[in-house]
């Protein structure tokens, strides 16, 4: 459901999976994996008006009444507005209802399905954390689902909700998370593992700049002044040291690309306080000053260091008589 506050980015994300892909899910191509119908809006050809025999919205409206054929797991992007808490107007919607014929809200929806789906799962960091929307002085109250249904919140399969945050989500974290929550639903995983933020800890359990090739230039003190340098990246605004993402070493399709791979800052799009607690963007963080200037003297004396050593063991030995003339008995013949 791609009702709340978005870009669909996520879901645009998702088309670009490899490992596994989103073929892969909904083809049964894995061993293992229990038969999936997938209604997602951008893929799904059904259309037509509420009622009517090609409606995609059907769907939803069977979930709500126990009409499907299994259980089903709601995956939600973009963030929930809350008309109930900020009345300046309406924001967005899902649908209308087939009794009053007016718009449902995304909230209305997450009233109806939520009690009754085997798992809710995140997706994006509005979904997660409410992201861009959410940021202070916002008119429309959104917030993230965990917010809006409560941190305690778990389905009637005992799961609680799974956050895959991300500004977009990293397709290939969000395709394994819903591979994980479909072997568990056929009993063939145990009980997914989440840090405290939601997230699942095996994607996000260390941090961008623990993954990231630049990290042994910031240990030696060596910092990027300006972009496309090949150095860290810290002192041009990178949040990486404190960022709990693994795209650098993930990659962003096929294990190409990510941001400081590419060249960019992190700006710590999967963290719960994105954005208002990493802007400015561009600038240094707060501690880049201490930690650089920590960094750069200590880099200064390991340079000379490891310069020395690597001077001495970028020759051969001595006892290998190594140099110009020939020792060997070899004989080079003239053409």
């Amino acid at each position: 459901m791609n009702a709340g506050l978005s870009c669909d980015g996520d879901s645009v994300a998702l088309t670009a999976a490899t490992q596994p892909s989103i073929e892969e899910i909904a083809l049964g191509a894995l061993p293992g994996l229990p038969t999936v119908a997938v209604h997602w809006p951008l893929i799904d050809f059904e259309s037509g008006p509420v009622g009517g025999s090609q409606s995609f919205i059907d769907w939803f409206f069977k979930a709500e009444r126990g009409e499907l054929d299994g259980p089903f797991v709601l995956v939600i992007e973009g963030s929930i507005p809350n008309e109930s808490i900020k009345s300046e107007g309406y924001w967005c919607g899902f649908g209308n209802n087939p009794v009053t014929g007016q718009p449902m809200t995304t909230s209305e929806w997450i009233d109806r399905l939520a009690p009754k789906a085997l798992g809710i799962l995140a997706v994006g960091t509005c979904a997660t954390y409410g992201g861009i929307h959410a940021m202070a002085g916002n008119p429309t109250g959104a917030m993230g689902v965990a917010d809006y249904l409560g941190w305690d919140w778990t389905s009637s399969a005992g799961l609680p909700i799974v956050n895959v945050p991300g500004c977009p989500v990293h397709p290939d974290n969000l395709s394994e998370t819903i591979l994980y929550l479909l072997y568990q639903a056929v009993g063939d995983a145990p009980m997914i593992p989440l840090d405290e933020a939601g997230r699942p800890t095996w994607l996000f359990g260390a941090t961008v700049h623990e993954g990231c090739d630049r990290g042994g230039y910031y240990e030696q003190g060596q910092f990027a002044t300006e972009y496309g340098s090949p150095e860290c990246l810290v002192k041009l605004g990178c949040w990486g040291p404190v960022v709990k993402c693994n795209v650098p070493k993930r990659g962003w399709i096929n294990g190409v690309g990510g941001c400081p791979n590419v060249g960019g800052i992190c700006i710590g799009c999967t963290m719960p306080g994105f954005p208002d607690k990493f802007m400015p963007f561009m600038d240094a963080p707060p501690g880049s000053k201490v930690s650089g200037a920590a960094s750069g003297a200590y880099g200064v004396v390991i340079r000379k260091l490891r310069d020395i050593t690597a001077k001495t063991v970028d020759s051969e030995p001595r006892w290998r008589r190594p140099g110009r003339q020939l020792t060997t008995g070899y004989r080079p013949t003239a053409f």
